[in-house]
């Protein structure tokens, strides 16, 4: 495989701009009790650069994330009784798909029957740029046989724990003791970008690889891989492909966070800091 190390770049913003040219991306994220990781991926996805985000999480919890950020707006879906977002949201879901540049599924969603048909209706949206985190990989690894339906255009952004999840139902050797292995094979297997996340983030789609080297140990808290997804989203929104988003989203996401640590520290480092830490990381780059 090919070794980038070269970091992508946004194109300059024309003075004649407007919202519709920087990305319309969709969040669905969020459940009763995670009504949080909604509200930092769709945060991240702004600060991010994304024109218009739009945030589909379940009734419940609208308002909670709404109050969170005005910046986005937000979609009701219906619900089961636990709270989560129920089958009966699959119209509404694929009417946003339809209407905006890039869709991000997962953050907060937990894990259920009902979800899992969503998400299997979203791999079989051609065309669709798609990118699954979270729960919606826990909901992933459960559904077999996925690779041979799929027709959108993923990203997957495992951290190991999710990885090896998902290598349960693909594959009947075990897991590879190389972080790089891991996601090549998935990447390929899956024909599909992988964003291996931890120390030293691996991002390949199978014939190129890239070794992150921004970030720092104070980045292991909750929501920050929130964060990574928002800002992901928004830099495909804005035109980058799915291999040259995720390489510029995990360096520019570490970068903040090494930003946020010589603010905070890393022991007193949260997830909101990161996000606010953007901008400083994008002026550098």
């Amino acid at each position: 495989m090919k070794v980038i190390d070269k970091i992508p770049k946004l194109s300059t913003r024309p003075a004649d701009a407007h919202k519709g040219n920087f990305g319309k991306v969709c969040i669905i994220a969020g459940s009763f009790g995670m009504s949080g990781a909604a509200a930092l991926a769709g945060r991240a996805a702004l600060r991010a650069g994304a024109g218009l985000v739009r945030v589909a999480t379940p009734k419940s919890v609208l308002a909670i994330v709404a109050s969170i950020e005005p910046s986005f707006t937000t979609i009701a879906l219906p619900e089961d009784a636990a709270g989560l977002i129920s089958a009966r949201a699959l119209n509404i879901i694929l009417d946003a798909v339809n209407d905006n540049d890039c869709v991000a599924f997962g953050p907060g969603i937990g894990v259920s029957p009902a979800l899992r048909s969503v998400l299997m209706s979203l791999l079989g949206q051609e065309k669709l740029r798609l990118l699954i985190d979270a729960d919606g990989l826990n909901n992933l690894a459960k559904i077999k046989g996925w690779p041979v339906r799929l027709k959108a255009e993923l990203i997957l952004t495992p951290h190991p724990g999710e990885l090896k999840r998902l290598w349960s139902g693909l594959f009947r050797e075990p897991v590879s003791a190389k972080r790089q292995n891991q996601a090549a094979k998935l990447a390929q297997h899956t024909n599909s970008t992988v964003v291996l996340k931890g120390a030293g983030t691996v991002v390949t789609d199978g014939q190129k690889i890239y070794i992150n080297n921004t970030g720092n140990p104070g980045m292991a808290t909750a929501g920050s891989g929130d964060v990574l997804t928002g800002v992901i989203t928004a830099l495909m929104g804005q035109g980058l492909n799915n291999f040259d988003a995720a390489v510029l989203g995990v360096y520019v996401h570490g970068l903040a966070g090494d930003i946020a640590s010589e603010r905070t520290g890393q022991v007193s480092l949260i997830a909101t800091d990161i996000i606010q830490a953007l901008p400083d990381a994008f002026k550098k780059i």
